[in-house]
Order: structure tokens, then sequence, then C-alpha cells
């Protein structure tokens, strides 16, 4: 069953229009930048402009217009060096399978304008495993292609006037849950390999798995957008930057069965050997929500690198954890540079992890002897409230996490846990920390000798 079904679309509306109003506090360094820069460009004002019923399409939710749209992106291409052009979805229920976008294309949604995905996995295409991951994930080999996909695109743009794209992941959720997928999941939206790529002012429902997937990708601007799936959807993911550069993420709402947002560059050898890190990324003005996961992740996949990451003003509820670092041995790579500020957090399972092994390996050609490293994590302005525990920070032995700062941290523990239960449990981590509540654990009391300092 849809998700419009329990939640009204006026009531998707008032939440997203609610984002905008949160105040912003941008940073001046590293990826905090990156929003002013991008929100900054205006929308491409397309010359040429098409209906999807002119093509033929017939919104009722029951005619398959998988065709209608392919035919309007191969017409549409032709204006390319002609200043561009907009496909136009006007109100009504379009049913389609996977297609493609083209470059110097604006995708509009209307006002009551709801693409709806099929669910037939013969209406989506197959494409090979992505080449920083070697396989699927959520079993080897090829990948139901996304429903909709770009591929060394340039200038695309998808918006509207709050229209939607629905997933329609319920069957996808139980084929994952049987053990019956053919090929692994599709995403909602992905572009790979594109540049100045613009999502704003769409409501992105049910994914059958990622909601929107940006792999080597740069210059991409996430803005006003609200992401929901079911709570108990599995390993459903918001948004995803991968292996991308230059991406902001702001004034969304991102309500996901397990992260909300996740960053990653790529899983072991295969993420190694790509070697495109995930870099200047800037977050901030959401509300997130992830049932089973982390409100915002890094890694596990994170082969590539992740660094210089700015996240600021989050309200992150209902969570299994508030923001979680996630790597293991065998995935080289690392997370550094990144700085979270002004979090409100309220009724999180653990409220910070760090996790030293954490996931799984592709196969078995991994090096046990790639180790990750994770150096340079600041969280400063944070609190808490109905917190089950304060923090997990549990590096690896051969590989320590250093230069964890926290300052400023106060987080209020739930009625159900005891002082020692909710407080702070650390291993093979080193970093500093002033005015932090409940107190940290004394390996977050020092500073690293030799390997940098994260004090404030």
């Amino acid at each position: 069953m849809s998700f419009l079904g329990f939640l009204s679309q006026g009531a998707l509306i008032l939440v997203l229009a609610l984002t905008s109003l949160i105040p912003v506090y941008a940073k001046t360094h590293g990826g905090g930048r990156i929003c002013d820069e991008l929100g900054g460009r205006s929308l491409s004002t397309r010359p040429h402009s098409v209906s999807i019923a002119e093509f033929g399409a017939v919104g009722d939710g029951k005619t398959l217009n998988t065709l209608a749209f392919q035919n309007a992106v191969f017409y549409l291409m032709s204006f390319a060096d002609k200043g561009g052009a907009q496909l136009y979805v006007p109100p009504g229920k379009w049913l389609t399978g996977s297609f493609s976008l083209t470059s110097h294309l604006t995708l509009f949604l209307e006002n009551g304008a709801v693409i709806v995905a099929s669910q037939d996995p013969s209406h989506w295409g197959v494409v090979e495993p992505l080449p920083s991951y070697g396989r699927g994930i959520d079993l080897p080999g090829k990948r139901y292609k996304s429903l909709i996909s770009g591929h060394m695109l340039h200038d695309v743009i998808i918006t509207g006037d709050n229209g939607t794209i629905d997933g329609q992941g319920l069957v996808w959720w139980d084929r994952f849950a049987s053990h019956s997928l053919k090929y692994n999941r599709p995403h909602l939206v992905e572009f790979i390999s594109s540049e100045d790529i613009t999502i704003s002012n769409v409501t992105f429902l049910n994914a059958p798995c990622y909601t929107v997937h940006a792999i080597y990708s740069s210059h991409v601007y996430i803005h006003k957008i609200l992401a929901h799936s079911s709570p108990g959807s599995p390993y459903t993911i918001g948004i995803v930057p991968d292996s991308s550069d230059n991406v902001c993420i702001q004034n969304s709402t991102i309500n996901m069965g397990y992260d909300a947002i996740s960053l990653k560059s790529g899983w072991d050898e295969y993420g190694i050997s790509y070697s495109r890190p995930t870099e200047n990324v800037h977050i901030r003005n959401v509300n997130l929500q992830a049932a089973s996961g982390s409100s915002i992740s890094f890694g596990s996949e994170m082969s590539g690198g992740i660094s210089h990451v700015v996240v600021d003003n989050a309200f992150i509820r209902n969570s299994l954890t508030g923001i979680a670092f996630r790597t293991t041995k065998g995935r080289g790579g690392y997370i550094r540079e990144i700085d979270v500020s002004n979090i409100d957090m309220w009724r999180i399972g653990t409220a910070v992890v760090a996790n030293g092994s954490f996931g799984s390996h592709p196969d078995d050609k991994f090096d046990a002897n790639a180790l990750p490293i994770v150096n340079g994590i600041r969280l400063s302005n944070v609190s808490g409230v109905d917190i089950g525990v304060a923090g997990e920070l549990f590096g690896i032995k051969e590989s320590p996490f250093r230069s964890v700062a926290l300052y400023n941290v106060s987080l209020l523990m739930s009625s159900g846990s005891s002082s020692s239960d909710g407080s702070w449990s650390c291993s093979y981590v080193y970093g500093s920390s002033k005015l932090v509540t409940p107190e940290p654990c004394p390996e977050l009391m020092r500073v690293d000798n030799g390997y940098g300092r994260a004090t404030f």
C-alpha cells in the first residue's frame, strides 16, 4: 500500500514547508561554503517545454507510460544545444518503469502530479554493478536500473510544485525479506558521473532501496525535498552522496527505514582501486529520522575516503542512532575532517557511534591489512533529550580513531538509563572534550600525541 494511504498530501506539504523555517548556521570553511555556492545559482530557464501527455501518456495510475517518458526524453535531447528543455508532468498518476534523463533538462512535476513506479520487475532495466562496489549491495551480480537515472549528464533539474515520485517499494521490500530478488533492488533516483544536478521541491515516497543516489558526481544541490519510507522498510536510505564532491543537502525532511543521509565511497578493494572520495559536502537545516539505522552516517562503505564534511543545524528524532561513523578492517580509505554542530536530538537509542568493526565484505578478495583511518572528527553544540546511550566509540586496535573532539555536548538520558548504561563507552579512540554531559570516557579527555589536535 502506498504511504499516501496513511498520510495526506496536505500534511506532507506542511512538513516540507516547516523545514524552510529552520535558522541557518553556515560554516565558512571546508564543505561549509558549498550550500551558499550551489544555492546561489539560478535555476535554468528552459526555452522549450513539452507535456508528457503530448507523448500519449495517461495519468490514470493504470496505464504504463514508460515508452512515453522515454520518447519524450529522446525528443528533448535535440534541444540540448538550444538552451535545453523542460518535460512537464501535469496532475495525475503516471505509472512507469525505469527511464533515463538527458543533459540540459528540467523534469517538472506539477502540484498533484505523481510519478508512480511499476511493481513489475520486467518494467525495470538491468545494469552492471558499480565499479567501486564490484557487486550489488543486496546480493552478488547485476542490479535493477533506478526508476529515474542519468549517466554522464550535465545541467539536470528535477523540481516542481511539490509533485511526488512514489517508488511503491513494498513489493521490493517483501522480495528482499523473502530472499526472492533476482537482481539487486533499484533506487528511486540515481545520477552517475554527472555534474550540476539540482533536486528541489519534490516529495519522494517508498524507495525500493536508496531514494537519491549521487555517485561519481559533482555539484549536486538537494533542497526542500521530503523523502519518506515506512519505518519497517529494510535498508532503505534517503540521500546517498557516494564518491561525489561539492554536494549540498539542505532545508529537507527525510524519514527512512534505515539511514536518513549516508555518505559512502566504495566497498573494500573495489573502492580502494576506484579511488574517488566523497568530499566537500554541506548538510544543513534538516529534519531526520532513521528507524533502524542512523540519521547521519559515514560509511561503512568508505574505501575511497570521506573528508571535509560540514553538518550544521539538524533536528534528529526517533532514530536508532544519531550520528554514526562506520568502518572495519579491509576497508582502507579514511574518514577525516568532519564538523558536526548545532544538533538537536530527541528519543535516540545511541547519540554518537564510531564503530571500527561494522559491515560485511563484498567477497573474500579484500585485504585484511587495508586499515581505515578515522581522524579529525569534531562534534559541538549537541543537545539531546530521551537518549538511551550517550556514545559508543570503538576503534581498531591497529588503527585507533584519533583527534575526536567533543565540545558543549549535553545529553539527557531516558528514564530507563542508569548512569553506567547511559554514559560513554570507548576503546582505541583518542581525543578531547569540554563541557560534555554525561562525562565522557577517559580516552576522550586528553589530546592526541603526535597525531594532530582536535581541540576547540
